[in-house]
């Protein structure tokens, strides 16, 4: 693994101390405490917490976009790239389970707070909204891809939420298969 920068050690443990325990909860001592520096140190490279969130969102935006990309060259057409996209709450369960959907609540909780940067965090599902969109749109399902692209938002935000409140894997397992069949369905009453 590639040395990290101690910029980048922070960035990831903040990115990481938000998705648990939230952005209001999590504090600069907390963040230093995770990366094991002193906070003179840690100053030296963030001034405030939202200098850091906005880091931490720019973190996940990049990440998306390079988990998007992945899953338009492993997928072998529009459904099978939607469904990597639906399979991720099988592959984060555990995380999901804890802690909820890390998009989700980061934005609902930055809309809570009415935080100037809920805009930036909401990038996230806009990049999720448009990918998807095209992948329905190559499909052939033209006006009707970004509706199906939000419900298919919606739908996993739906499982993330509720697999976080009740804990079940098996509910998680059996929304995961009905929204790939749901897919499939809508893709071929496109075609």
């Amino acid at each position: 693994m590639p040395h990290q920068s101690t910029r980048e050690r922070i960035v990831q443990a903040a990115d990481r101390l938000f998705y648990r325990q939230g952005y209001e909860h999590t504090s600069f001592a907390d963040i230093a405490a995770a990366v094991n520096i002193s906070r003179g140190n840690f100053y030296h490279h963030f001034k405030t917490k939202d200098d850091i969130l906005d880091a931490v969102i720019a973190r996940r935006v990049v990440r998306t976009r390079g988990m998007l990309a992945r899953w338009e060259i492993d997928g072998d057409d529009p459904l099978a790239r939607v469904r990597s996209f639906i399979n991720i709450l099988l592959a984060n369960r555990r995380a999901i389970k804890r802690h909820g959907c890390p998009v989700g609540t980061l934005s609902s909780e930055l809309a809570k707070l009415n935080h100037d940067a809920r805009g930036d965090a909401n990038t996230l599902f806009t990049l999720f909204r448009q990918w998807l969109g095209r992948q329905f749109s190559l499909a052939g399902c033209g006006t009707r891809a970004d509706d199906l692209a939000m419900h298919v938002l919606a739908m996993s935000q739906g499982v993330a939420t509720l697999a976080n409140a009740f804990a079940d894997d098996a509910f998680i397992e059996r929304e995961v298969a009905r929204m790939n069949v749901w897919v499939a369905e809508q893709v071929a009453a496109c075609g």
